[in-house]
């Protein structure tokens, strides 16, 4: 029962990981590295900083449904 459970969250937390990477904004300075004008877009927004946590959130999740299911912790 406890196993099953475990499998669903995993599962779930692994299709959110996926949306929530895609979700995020390039990190690449792109053309504008060329001309040195790459710091000018550089400033971080609350709704980035608040998807990277949740994004760390998620990852923590299916990380430990990930040792718990491969190390047979559970059964």
């Amino acid at each position: 029962m406890l196993i099953n459970l475990v499998w669903v969250v995993q599962i779930v937390s692994a299709l959110l990981l996926i949306i929530l990477i895609l979700l995020h904004s390039p990190k690449g300075d792109g053309i504008a590295g060329i001309g040195g004008a790459s710091h000018v877009f550089a400033s971080q927004k609350s709704a980035e900083k608040g998807l990277n946590k949740l994004t760390g959130i998620v990852a923590a999740i299916f990380l430990i449904c990930t040792f718990l299911l491969g190390f047979g912790i559970i059964k």
